[in-house]
C-alpha cells in the first residue's frame, strides 16, 4: 500500500486541529465562572484557530536582551521592520511582522522582550508566552550561554516545539574560536536542538574599516556596511517549513488545546470538590442535629440512614453521575461494612450514648445528645468522602476496593478535630432551641 503523501498528512493534521480547537471553544458543558476564569486561554485558542484557517506559521526570535533578536528578525525579512538600537532592551512588546511563502504557508516572525532585564519581568513573562505558542522558535545568543539562558532553552523546550539555537555575533570570533563556541552551545543544548539546528549567523556584522592612502601620501577611512551573514539559519528554517510547516502549527494548537481542556478539567474538579465539601458539611449538621434531637434511644441511628442516601444521591447530581436511590443504598452498605469493621469501637460508644440519652435528664441529656450527634457527624463525613471517592472515580473503587479506599479516608481525616467541631456546632444549636 501507497504511503500517504506529506500534503494529506499535513492537511489531516490541521482538520483534527482545527476540530479539536473548535470543540474546545463550542463546549457548552464549560461553567461560565471557569470560563471567564480562563478567558486570556480562550482567547488564545480563537486567535490559533484563525491562524490554523489562515494557514500561518509562526516562528518566535527569543533571547537575552541586545543579543541581536531584532536584528535577526530585520535581516530574514530584508527589511527594518523591527526596532533596533544600542539602548538596554529596545523591544518592549511582541512585534509580528510576514516574513514568505513557504510551502502554501504564510509565515510570520514574531520578535520577543528580551530576557534578564532589570526590571523587566513582564515583558520577560511576555516573552515566554509568545515562545510557548509559537510554532518554531528561534533561540538568539551572542556567545556562550549564561545560566539564565540554559534555564531558558531547557523552559521552551518542554514546550514541545522544535528550537533552533542561533550564535549571533559571529563575526567577532576567529574562526577557531567560532568553532569551539558551536561545540560549547551543541553541548548545552544536547536533547533540546538539533546539532545540526545550532548555527552561526551575522545579523548586523560590525563594518569594515578601509583607509583610502590618496597619492599625496594622505589617509582617508570609511566604515563599509556588510551584509547580514544568516543562510545557515535560512537553509535550516526553510527546510523545516517545507517539509512540516503545517504540521508544525497543527500540533502546536492541538498541544495548547490539550493543555487549555486539562485546565478546564481541573478548574471543573476544583469546584466540584468544594461543593461537595459543602453539601457533605450540611449533611452532617442535618444528621448531627436530628440525631441528637431525636428522644427515641438506638432507633435514631436507623432513622438518620436516610439523610446518607440523600446526601450520597446529592454528591451524584454534583459530580455528573446520578444515582438512584438502589444504588445509593448499594454504596451505602458497601461503605458502613468497612467502617464497622475498621471502627466497631466507635460504633459501641455510639450505641451507650443512644441509651444514655433516654435515660438522661437536663444538662446530662444535652451531653450525652451531643456526644451522640457529634458522631453522627462524623460517620457522615466517612460516608460522604468515601462517596466522593467513588465518584470521582467514575462510580468505581478501582484497584484498590472499597477496603482501601474507606481505610484511607478514616486515615486521613483527623477525627479529634471533626469531634470538637461537631460538638460546639450542635450544641450550639441544641441551646438555641432549648
Amino acid at each position: 500500500m501507497r504511503a500517504p503523501a506529506p500534503v494529506a498528512i499535513a492537511d489531516a493534521h490541521q482538520d483534527h486541529a482545527t476540530a479539536s480547537l473548535r470543540a474546545l471553544l463550542e463546549d457548552g458543558s464549560i461553567p461560565a465562572a471557569i470560563r471567564s476564569g480562563l478567558s486570556s486561554e480562550f482567547a488564545r485558542l480563537e486567535a490559533m484557530l484563525a491562524k490554523l484557517e489562515r494557514g500561518e506559521v509562526h516562528i518566535a526570535v527569543f533571547g537575552r536582551v541586545s543579543v541581536g533578536k531584532s536584528a535577526l528578525a530585520n535581516a530574514l525579512l530584508g527589511s527594518d521592520a523591527f526596532s533596533v538600537g544600542v539602548l538596554h532592551g529596545t523591544t518592549r512588546e511582541a512585534g509580528q511582522r510576514s516574513w514568505r511563502e513557504v510551502a502554501g504557508n504564510g509565515v510570520h516572525l514574531i520578535d520577543t522582550p528580551g530576557i534578564d532585564e532589570l526590571d523587566g519581568q513582564a515583558r520577560e513573562q511576555l516573552a515566554f508566552d509568545v515562545a510557548g505558542v509559537a510554532d518554531l522558535v528561534v533561540f538568539v545568543v551572542d556567545g556562550d550561554m549564561t545560566q539564565r539562558e540554559r534555564d531558558a532553552l531547557s523552559t521552551l523546550a518542554r514546550t514541545h516545539r522544535p528550537l533552533l539555537l542561533a550564535l549571533n555575533k559571529a563575526d567577532r570570533y576567529g574562526e577557531d574560536e567560532c568553532a569551539a563556541l558551536l561545540a560549547r552551545l551543541r553541548e548545552h543544548a544536547r536533547g533540546m536542538v538539533h546539532e545540526e539546528d545550532v548555527v552561526a549567523i551575522a545579523a548586523q556584522p560590525t563594518p569594515l574599516k578601509r583607509v583610502h592612502v590618496d597619492t599625496s601620501g594622505g589617509e582617508r577611512s570609511e566604515r563599509v556596511e556588510r551584509k547580514p551573514d544568516i543562510e545557515t539559519l535560512r537553509a535550516r528554517l526553510t527546510a523545516i517549513l517545507e517539509r512540516e510547516g503545517r504540521t508544525l502549527a497543527a500540533l502546536n494548537a492541538s498541544l495548547f488545546a490539550g493543555r487549555v481542556s486539562d485546565q478546564v478539567g481541573t478548574r471543573i474538579a476544583q469546584a466540584r470538590q468544594e461543593l461537595a465539601g459543602k453539601v457533605i458539611r450540611q449533611y452532617c449538621i442535618a444528621k448531627a442535629v436530628a440525631v441528637a434531637l431525636n428522644p427515641i434511644p438506638v432507633a435514631d441511628l436507623l432513622a438518620a440512614g436516610a439523610l446518607d442516601a440523600a446526601l450520597v444521591m446529592h454528591l451524584g447530581r454534583v459530580y455528573g453521575l446520578p444515582l438512584s436511590k438502589s444504588e445509593a443504598g448499594s454504596l451505602i452498605a458497601v461503605i458502613s461494612a468497612q467502617l464497622v469493621a475498621l471502627m466497631s469501637a466507635i460504633w459501641g460508644v455510639h450505641l451507650v450514648a443512644s441509651a444514655l440519652k433516654g435515660m438522661s435528664a437536663g444538662l446530662s441529656t444535652l451531653v450525652t445528645a451531643g456526644a451522640q450527634g457529634a458522631l453522627a457527624w462524623y460517620a457522615t463525613e466517612l460516608v460522604g468522602r468515601a462517596a466522593e471517592k467513588y465518584l470521582v472515580a467514575g462510580k468505581s473503587w478501582g484497584e484498590l476496593g472499597p477496603k482501601r479506599v474507606v481505610a484511607e479516608i478514616v486515615a486521613s481525616l483527623d477525627r479529634d478535630s471533626i469531634l470538637r467541631e461537631a460538638r460546639s456546632e450542635i450544641l450550639a444549636r441544641l441551646r438555641s432551641v432549648s
